[in-house]
Order: structure tokens, then C-alpha cells, then sequence
């Protein structure tokens, strides 16, 4: 029995016979390999096209700018998986990106998503400005979270978007969505009644949309870089190993609570 539906029993992605192996079209060993870097690679396996040279510059930048931010839960969840399962490499990884949602991590997904409804209203003959007062007005009225926008550390400014909006400046990308992305500063501070810095999300998300990633596939790039974060976390946990001691000073810092003591 069929569940969902499905499509063409067909792949564009990779074929293989006893001599070779064929990605996207091109051929492994003597093409892809030591021809393209990873980046490179990445860009042809999720898009199908080979990148241009600004897509490769901007792709790295974002990857670097998300894949490390200290003890974060993903980082910690991998370790302290790593902890309870020293031999299994590939669930202590496994554990940290499933936390890649719409509070940590995940929120460029969301500010992509954002971006594109406004483009919309903006293609259609509405102003950039006036578009994202409305949005993130619409978001304030009704007790929202506004994505892309806040920071527990980063304040006023997070220093990784000052530097992605100014390389695309340097770079001459700036595009529709980040021409929104800046507009949404002003907007958000209007309808929060204070300013709230940027956070690295929207220009990852900005920058890949002017850029002609996949919507849909935003997220990829959080995932891919904090992979990497993950496993520097895990190779150092297997030397210096911390994910007991985290486990216990979270413990330490949760009082107990008896069932309606409280009520009492």
C-alpha cells in the first residue's frame, strides 16, 4: 500500500556502476574530486547547478559565521550524549542537531519564510518599509515572536550580521531581501517600542534568497555548519571531557519540587 504521494520513480542526484560514480552529471573521481571544494560540492548536490563565484563566497561566509557559538544546547546535548555513549560518534551528533528548531537554531528557516511573504507584497507594488511596519506590527498584535530580531548576548548589535550586511555591500549582492532585511530594523523597533539588534539569522536567510538558494532549504545551512561545530565540541569532549559536569550543574541548579507543596 502506497502512503502519500509520491512522484516519479526517478533521481538526479547520484548513479553508480563497477567503474564509477556520477553526481548531478559530472563524474566523481575525475571530475569532483580535487576539481571543486566542499562548498562547491554542497551547493551542486542541493541545487544541481555549480555555483557562481559570489555564491561560493557568500556560502562559506554564512557557514562559518553559524557553526560555533560556545556551549549552546546543541553542543551540549551532543556532549553530554557522547557522555553516556563514548562509542557512538554518530548519535551524540545526532542529538545535537535535532534541536535545530524555531527558537535555536532553526530561526532562519523562519526568517526566510518571512522574507519571501514580503517580497510578495513588494513585487505586487507596496513599499519595503511600509510592508515590514505591517508585518511586524502584525506579529506584535498578536503576541509573536519576531524572527530574525533579539539576542541573549549579542546587544545592540550582533557582530556577525554587521559583518555579512557589510560584505554584501562590499560584494554588490544587495538584493530585494536584504534591502527588507534592513528595512525590518526600523519596523520591529516601532512596533516593539524599542530597537532589537538583528540577529544572524536574517541575513543568512537574506543573503541566500538574494543569491538564488532554495527557500525551502534555508535551514540546510544551520544544519550543515553546526554539524561541524558539533563534532570540534566531540573531539574535544573525548579529551577533556565535560558532559557529566554539565549534566550535574544542571541538576544542581533545578530545586525539588513535592507535588502540591507548593499549594499548601
Amino acid at each position: 500500500m502506497l502512503i502519500g504521494s509520491a512522484g516519479p520513480g526517478k533521481t538526479s542526484i547520484c548513479t553508480a556502476d563497477a567503474a564509477s560514480i556520477e553526481i548531478r552529471g559530472r563524474d566523481l573521481t575525475n571530475d569532483l574530486m580535487g576539481g571543486v571544494n566542499f562548498t562547491e560540492f554542497f551547493f551542486l548536490l542541493v541545487t544541481g547547478k555549480t555555483p557562481s563565484e559570489k555564491q561560493r563566497f557568500f556560502l562559506d561566509v554564512l557557514l562559518v559565521a553559524i557553526a560555533e557559538h560556545g556551549l549552546t544546547p546543541t553542543a551540549q546535548a551532543a556532549r553530554m550524549t557522547l557522555a553516556a555513549d563514548p562509542d557512538c560518534l554518530q548519535a551524540a551528533v545526532a542529538a545535537g542537531i535535532l534541536g535545530c528548531g524555531t527558537v535555536v537554531l532553526g530561526t532562519s528557516q523562519l526568517c526566510g519564510d518571512l522574507l519571501v511573504a514580503a517580497q510578495k507584497r513588494v513585487a505586487a507594488g507596496e513599499a519595503p518599509a511600509a510592508v515590514a511596519l505591517d508585518m511586524a506590527s502584525a506579529i506584535r498584535a498578536r503576541r509573536g515572536k519576531m524572527p530574525g530580531f533579539g539576542h541573549p548576548i549579542h546587544h545592540p548589535v550582533d557582530p556577525r550580521t554587521q559583518r555579512i550586511l557589510a560584505l554584501a555591500e562590499r560584494e554588490g549582492i544587495v538584493g530585494p531581501h536584504l534591502t527588507l532585511a534592513t528595512a525590518f530594523q526600523p519596523a520591529v523597533a516601532e512596533a516593539w517600542g524599542k530597537p532589537m539588534p538583528m540577529n544572524v539569522s536574517m541575513p543568512i536567510a537574506a543573503v541566500l534568497l538574494d543569491l538564488d538558494f532554495p527557500a525551502t532549504m534555508i535551514k540546510a545551512i544551520p544544519i550543515l555548519a553546526r554539524t561541524a561545530g558539533v563534532l570540534g565540541h566531540l573531539a574535544e569532549e573525548q579529551e577533556r571531557p565535560i558532559g557529566f559536569l554539565m549534566s550535574h550543574h544542571g541538576e544542581s541548579a533545578i530545586a525539588y519540587e513535592r507535588e502540591g507543596a507548593a499549594a499548601s
